[in-house]
């Protein structure tokens, strides 16, 4: 099955910003939730940001006033604009349905914040 495909991670300074992408050929991303999800090296995966099918956007505490979710209904793909990002934001970050579909988890884009 084709998975998600998230882009635009890379190793940043402190401070410094990211913006990720994600798309899958298949899906209408204006029919589902959508989240954006990250896993730190011995950590869980967390849902860190989500939009609803009307547009309505949450963020989990770490995050909140730094990073925006956002759909592109017309290219059909999720972004996750990340500002002031900080060493605790180091992830490999994933795009998926919210709630997850296993098996559409992709292999993610990585995130390495350095202080």
């Amino acid at each position: 099955q084709v998975q998600f495909v998230a882009s635009g991670g890379d190793f940043v300074q402190s401070g410094g910003s990211l913006r990720l992408s994600c798309a899958r050929s298949g899906t209408i991303f204006a029919l589902y939730a959508m989240g954006w999800y990250r896993q730190a090296p011995g950590k869980q995966r967390e849902l860190v940001a989500r939009i609803s099918l009307g547009g309505t956007t949450n963020y989990v505490d770490s995050v909140k006033g730094r990073f925006a979710i956002s759909r592109d209904n017309a290219e059909n793909t999720l972004y996750l604009q990340m500002n002031s990002l900080k060493p605790e934001d180091t992830a490999v970050y994933y795009c998926n349905k919210d709630p997850p579909v296993s098996s559409l988890w992709g292999q993610g884009t990585q995130v390495t914040v350095s202080s």
